[in-house]
């Protein structure tokens, strides 16, 4: 009698399957306000959760241009550090700034994150824009200034806004009087302050220039000179001058 048998063949269900790539994420391409990128879906979803997750979801979210390709109606040129960051986690090395407005807009917060430790953000984030809240009624102030040097624009190369900056509640009792007499003599003055932070009028005067600059305006200010005022009260007011042309 025989020991050995024939071998058994294996039955289809305990076959095992042959070994194969993994599925392929889509490839896609996108119109990032007239912009164009090509990448996966699988790059878009990376982190569930964030607005381009959301847009590229099962059921799309985002509207297509004439060519059929997806269309997101953000600035292109910082999207391309965005999707750096999703394929490797590379950070940008330029315009920081705008990238973290376009992080923070479609909701990848591991870069919003990242971008808020590095020294352009956190100067602007923690230091400065600190500082400003600091400061009573800095916003509403901008927009007079705004306001006031429109207003002067008619028929003008430029106008002249003047500027009272007082840092402490003495420096503003000092310049009382200054300023009856400026109400006395019509003109129109912007007071800031006082404030309770470590930086001097000098670096108000230079945020006030840099937020306005920010709006697309040519300004730049200087020491109010008028004989109007005593040498005693020249320190607090300055006169910031808009270019129109």
């Amino acid at each position: 009698m025989s020991l050995s048998s024939a071998p058994r063949s294996l039955r289809p269900s305990q076959a095992c399957p042959a070994p194969g790539p993994p599925a392929a994420s889509p490839v896609v391409e996108l119109n990032v306000g007239g912009e164009l990128y090509t990448t996966t879906v699988g790059t878009l979803r990376k982190l569930p959760g964030s607005k381009l997750a959301e847009m590229f979801s099962s059921s799309p979210k985002a509207c297509t241009d004439a060519e059929g390709r997806l269309f997101i109606d953000r600035p292109g040129t910082y999207f391309g550090p965005i999707l750096d960051y999703l394929r490797s986690e590379r950070l940008p090395t330029h315009h920081i700034l705008e990238v973290y407005r376009e992080a923070q807009f479609y909701e990848i917060k591991p870069l919003v994150k990242l971008l808020e430790d590095m020294p352009q953000i956190f100067g602007e984030q923690v230091a400065r824009k600190q500082f400003l809240l600091r400061v009573p009624g800095y916003s509403e102030n901008l927009e007079l200034m705004v306001h006031l040097a429109r207003a002067e624009a008619v028929a003008a190369r430029s106008s002249a806004v003047l500027v009272c900056a007082v840092r402490s509640e003495e420096d503003a009792a000092l310049c009382a009087d200054a300023l009856r007499i400026l109400e006395g003599e019509k003109r129109s003055v912007v007071k800031f302050g006082p404030w309770k932070a470590a930086p001097q009028v000098k670096d108000l005067l230079d945020c006030v220039k840099m937020d306005i600059e920010a709006r697309g305006y040519q300004v730049y200010y200087e020491q109010y000179s008028e004989r109007t005022l005593r040498a005693k009260y020249l320190n607090y007011f300055y006169t910031f001058i808009f270019s129109w042309w």
